[in-house]
């Protein structure tokens, strides 16, 4: 069982929907996770921490310090200690203290605290969730890797109908069930990932680069790492950060640069993703000292970049599986598929620039997987992580 010996931390804040904490709880111990809960001191008023700590076998957190033992309850610890942090229900009030890092009760510190995948289910009424502040806040915490577990539409504590509703236990179970049975699913794979610009320069202070910023590299690096693999991270000149201890990232700055570490990452992995914007020309030659504006014109000249894809599609062997990606403004499909076969790549990760929300700089993305088969796979507009987990879904497959 995936949940089998997993310790989950399970925050109950004040909302109608804290008494479902109890059925939560009891599915998690029946399929053998360990559990300790945290109360806000309002979730108190909605359902009684005797009934948790029953379900639980385990004391009810509530204060920094319990007088009746005289013991210090560490968030600190709370949090090293999870396998995973499940936030049900979580009241509007909740997420926007969150959202901005307000630590008020054990619940927040322990969040802030937190190491592991957090998982935030909402509740509320229909108009306050709805309400721009809410999505703002329910969007900021999942563009930082929260899981955010949506709510459902139906008949709500103030007699209204409509979306709010904290999703059912069982689905909320279900939904830690498949994040732990996926998440080690590259256990043993090495993957190399490209992520970013290349800046070629032109002298010491220019450069012919363009606008990537690296994001979807980047997630694609965190979510396999999460999953499990030994990842080699070739990132250009790119103002993110990485989190994951799994990750070997290595800097470079020109299509040069990058080519070599590419070839040489390359030849003991299992997989290579190639999400850099990588440039395919740069300058003939590069000055030693910033050029003067002496007239009117200047002309470069350029020549083509090694082609990184093209390479590594030619010294590939069988075991290996090889993903590219195609950001297009016009003939999208058919100019994904001759760069598929051309490059000899297993499947290419197609976007458009012709999308609202895709390509550079944007935290959402909208693709289309088109593999070697045939097989086309169009996908909703979503955030960079969850794009991530869809592309690494498929890859995924390949590496079995």
């Amino acid at each position: 069982m995936s949940l089998q010996s997993k310790k989950i931390v399970l925050g109950v804040t004040g909302g109608i929907a804290a008494y479902k904490a109890a059925n939560i709880i009891r599915l998690l111990v029946k399929k053998g996770a360990e559990v300790r809960v945290i109360m806000t001191p309002l979730a108190k008023e909605f359902v009684t921490p005797l009934t948790l700590a029953t379900l639980s076998n385990n004391p009810i957190l509530v204060d920094f310090f319990d007088p009746t033992n005289g013991a210090w309850n560490s968030h600190v610890k709370i949090g090293l200690w999870a396998d995973a942090y499940l936030i049900a229900p979580a009241t509007a009030n909740t997420m926007g203290k969150m959202s901005h890092g307000i630590a008020d009760n054990l619940l927040l510190t322990s969040y802030l605290s937190a190491r592991c995948p957090v998982f935030v289910a909402p509740t509320m009424d229909l108009d306050m969730y709805a309400h721009p502040s809410t999505q703002e806040n329910i969007e900021t915490l999942r563009r930082r890797g929260n899981h955010i577990i949506e709510p459902g539409t139906g008949f709500l504590a103030s007699g209204l109908e409509g979306k709010g509703r904290m999703a059912e236990p069982e689905e909320i179970v279900q939904v830690l069930e498949d994040f732990f049975t996926k998440s080690q699913d590259l256990a043993g794979k090495k993957i190399m990932i490209t992520a970013g610009p290349t800046y070629e320069k032109i002298d010491p202070v220019r450069f012919i680069g363009n606008y990537s910023s690296g994001k979807m590299g980047f997630a694609l690096a965190e979510e396999c790492a999460c999953r499990g693999a030994q990842v080699t991270l070739v990132a250009g000149p790119v103002d993110l950060k990485t989190s994951h201890p799994a990750i070997e990232r290595i800097d470079v700055e020109s299509a040069a640069e990058m080519y070599e570490a590419s070839v040489k990452a390359f030849a003991t992995a299992d997989s290579a993703i190639l999400c850099a914007a990588v440039a395919d020309f740069t300058p003939e030659t590069s000055a030693d000292q910033k050029i003067k504006r002496e007239k009117d014109d200047l002309v470069i000249r350029l020549k083509p970049t090694r082609d990184i894809a093209a390479e590594l599609g030619k010294c590939k062997t069988d075991k290996q599986v090889l993903v590219g990606f195609a950001l297009e403004t016009h003939n999208e499909l058919a100019n994904a598929q001759s760069k598929l076969e051309r490059k000899n790549l297993d499947f290419i990760v197609l976007n458009s620039l012709q999308e609202k929300g895709a390509g550079f700089r944007h935290d959402t993305n909208k693709i289309c997987i088109v593999e070697k088969s045939g097989a086309k796979t169009d996908y909703e507009l979503k955030l960079k992580p969850e794009v991530a987990a869809d592309i690494i879904d498929k890859l995924a497959g390949y590496l079995k």
